[in-house]
């Protein structure tokens, strides 16, 4: 009989067990969501909505035990875009058609840089507070998008702005510095950027279509792991900063596959940050061996679907988290969902009752791994 695997519990984060971030809207915020942009209510009572319900969301969390907790982005329509229209220096535009991922389109919209760009004033900053005042003795997490997709994002479209790249990269670092400031001060100790970027450079087809338009994208790789580093330099060392790397999640969609090979040498050895949220929920997202490149950080094995309601076997997910520790100690890694249950307010196709009894399938799992 083989060994069974045993792993001390964390203390800080990432925990064994811990969540992506996004959470199911409620009818409620949907509703609001709605009436506000039909201007029936104000952004005020609009506000005072997404409070209660985000409030009923980390109760949530904690009554299943979670040790870190999130506001499950409950105020945004997209992940990211939220984030990148409040930097100064961006503009909100509309495309002339949808991005069509598996017969399901996206909302025609993305953004564009117009003048220079400066973190200043995000309302983020605040919604962090609010979620840190309700946290009470979880960790309050909080999730951006990652520097290297800003970059990533704003080279679909003409940028008339920044001539040079290298100034470009040089001031999306400065605008990530001023936010990891602006979080810490906010008393923000638990920050994880959300990269799709990363999950293209896996995709073979995306690689040879960045070919056909002369970009390098081991290059391209490289630029990236530098302006997460250069980013996130002067953090303080009590802050842990985590990189979730996704393919796509829009209402349980996807736009790449492809496992972490053609990365993996750049970015599991060379990125400081503390942690990897990885996708390992089908096959799209490859075998464990590309981990062995991974150094100090913590892995976190996104092991459990949200793009579906279907519960995932315990002893399998036991025993695809003795096959990862082959490459990656038992010490270093965890376990969570692959992704969020709604990167966008549509949410993913499964029930509200079907997300918990995900997330209580993580805790369970984890706490009969790791005991000491």
């Amino acid at each position: 009989m083989a060994k069974k695997l045993i792993g001390k519990k964390r203390k800080i984060p990432p925990f064994r067990y811990d969540i992506v971030g996004s959470f199911l809207r409620s009818d409620s915020i949907k509703t609001a969501s709605a009436q506000y942009r039909s201007g029936k209510i104000t952004a005020s009572q609009l506000a005072d909505i997404e409070d209660n319900e985000i409030a009923k969301l980390v109760e949530k969390q904690k009554e299943l035990g979670l040790k870190a907790v999130t506001d499950g982005e409950l105020r945004r329509s997209w992940w990211h875009l939220d984030f990148f229209l409040e930097i100064e220096g961006t503009q909100k535009i509309r495309l002339d058609r949808q991005m069509d991922l598996q017969g399901i389109g996206t909302k025609p919209e993305t953004f564009k840089i117009v003048g220079k760009i400066r973190f200043k004033n995000h309302p983020m900053v605040e919604h962090f507070k609010y979620l840190k005042n309700i946290s009470g003795k979880c960790v309050p997490k909080f999730t951006i998008p990652s520097p290297a997709l800003f970059h990533f994002v704003q080279s679909s479209n003409k940028n008339h702005v920044y001539r040079h790249n290298e100034d470009l990269l040089n001031d999306i670092i400065a605008v990530y510095k001023d936010a990891i400031k602006a979080f810490y001060d906010a008393g923000c100790r638990y920050l994880q950027f959300d990269d799709t970027s990363w999950g293209t450079l896996c995709s073979k087809r995306h690689r040879d279509y960045f070919k056909t338009k002369g970009i390098d994208p081991d290059l391209l790789a490289n630029d990236y792991v530098r302006l997460i580093n250069e980013s996130i330099a002067d953090r303080p060392s009590d802050m842990t900063v985590v990189l979730h790397i996704c393919r796509g999640n829009l209402r349980s969609t996807w736009f790449a596959s492809g496992g972490y090979d053609p990365i993996a040498q750049i970015l599991f050895p060379n990125a400081r940050i503390d942690g990897f949220f990885l996708e390992f929920d089908d096959e799209r997202s490859g075998d464990f061996k590309p981990l062995q490149f991974v150094r100090d950080q913590i892995v976190v094995l996104g092991l459990v679907s949200t793009k579906h309601g279907g519960l995932e076997n315990k002893e399998k997910l036991k025993a695809r988290i003795t096959e990862a520790a082959r490459y990656v100690s038992i010490e270093k890694l965890c376990l969570s969902p692959q992704c969020g249950f709604a990167s966008t307010e549509e949410g993913n196709m499964l029930t509200e009752e079907e997300q918990w009894d995900k997330v209580r399938l993580v805790i369970e799992t984890a706490g009969e791994i790791w005991i000491r």
